[in-house]
Formats: C-alpha cells, structure tokens, sequence
C-alpha cells in the first residue's frame, strides 16, 4: 500500500513537472516582455524627465534673455518671438503683461489673449482677469470690473481671497466707506487670505478711519506655563 502511495504521488508530481514545463514554454514569453516593458518605461520616463527640464531651462533661459533688452517695444518683441507652447505661452504673455506703466494697450491686449483662451486651466485665466481689473483702473466701467472680478471671487476659486480685496476697493472707489470696511475686515478673518493680505486690509480699515477686525492666525497658541500649583502636584 505504501509502494502504491508513493508511486501515485511520483507521477503526480511528475505530472506537474511536465504541465509547468509547457506552460513556461507557451507564455514564459510573457515574463521576458514584462520586464523589457519596466526597463523601457522607467528608461523613458527618466528621458522624459531630462526632456522636459531642458526645455523649461532653455524656455526660461530665452525669457530672461528677452527681459534684458532695451526699450519697452524691444522687450515685447523679443519675448513674442520666444518660442512657446502651452503653458509656456500664458507664462509668456503674462510676463509681456507686466509693466503696463511702459505700454498700457499692450498689456491690456496680452492679458485679454490669456482671459479668450477657453482651453488655458482656469488658474492662468482667473489670474489674467485679475490682473487686468488692476491694470485698467478706473479707465474701465466700474460695474465691467465688478463684473469680472466676481466671477473669480467665489469659494474654490485660486485667487479668491485677491479678488474680494479688490472688489473692497471698488467700494472705496463708489464712496461706499462703511460698506468698504465692512469687505474688508471680513476678508480679514478668512482663512484662505494671506497674512500680508489680513495686515494689508486692516491698515486701510485704519486709514479709512474704522477699527479692523481681530486678523486671525495660523499659529496655535502657545500651552500655559504650568502654575504652582501643578508643580505641587
């Protein structure tokens, strides 16, 4: 009975021995492509990495060259011919953007390309309409301003906290003092402002002549120093 066992359980194991030898010969192909997959995919992921990061420094690179030319108008053209796609192109347009004090239309028109381009991630556009509503004061229809920058001043937008600072301003601007105010130290107390923006609003609360609102802060307090009686203890 014992030499029948174990001759069962040497066929058996034989059995097995065969089926797991076809089996590798059918698909231990499989294994091989797997691993070459790996090798390749990590291999084009570190090139891929190299790729990118030689042309943001390139991008970068040629952006500061175009800074470093002379007049406002050479500057402009230097940058609209640096090379630019995606993303690269808003950093592009919004950097020509930026000293509208040496050429205010061109500003304006480079800001309002940004704030047109449908397919830009609402970040670039939200910041561009921002940016335009400071750069075109009171040039521009105060109710077009409110306009825009409500559109950006709810919850879950990035720039919201920025963009109920300068509605508050508009309120200056009306004469609306007591309503400014009120915008204001209200901003001061969100927590999705900044600590410059909270002591920013609360000086021109001051200014106006109203008292600010106590700015929150970040930083929990500090624990009470324990007294003698918990040294007793």
């Amino acid at each position: 009975m014992s030499d029948s066992s174990s001759f069962i359980d040497e066929v058996t194991e034989e059995l097995r021995r065969e089926r797991f030898t076809k089996a590798f010969r059918r698909w231990g192909w499989l294994g091989g492509v797997l691993i070459v997959g790996i090798v390749a995919g990590t291999a084009w992921t570190q090139y891929a990495k190299s790729r990118d990061a030689g042309i943001a420094q390139n991008f970068g690179d040629a952006l500061i060259e175009a800074m470093d030319t002379g007049s406002p108008e050479a500057r402009r053209e230097a940058l609209a011919a640096v090379p630019a796609q995606g993303q690269q192109l808003v950093i592009r347009e919004l950097i020509a953007a930026s000293d509208p004090a040496e050429d205010r239309v061109a500003t304006l028109a480079a800001l309002d390309q940004v704030i047109a381009d449908t397919a830009l991630a609402p970040v670039w556009r939200d910041l561009a309409i921002l940016r335009r509503a400071i750069v075109a004061g009171p040039d521009t229809p105060l109710a077009e301003r409110r306009s825009a920058l409500g559109g950006i001043a709810v919850a879950g937008r990035p720039y919201r906290a920025l963009a109920a600072e300068q509605l508050a301003y508009l309120l200056i601007e009306e004469g609306k003092i007591p309503e400014a105010i009120a915008a204001l130290n209200q901003l001061a107390t969100e927590q999705d402002a900044s600590g410059p923006l909270r002591a920013r609003s609360g000086q021109i609360v001051v200014a106006l002549g109203g008292k600010p609102a106590e700015i929150i802060t970040d930083i929990a307090p500090a624990a009470p120093a324990p007294g003698p009686d918990a040294e007793q203890e």
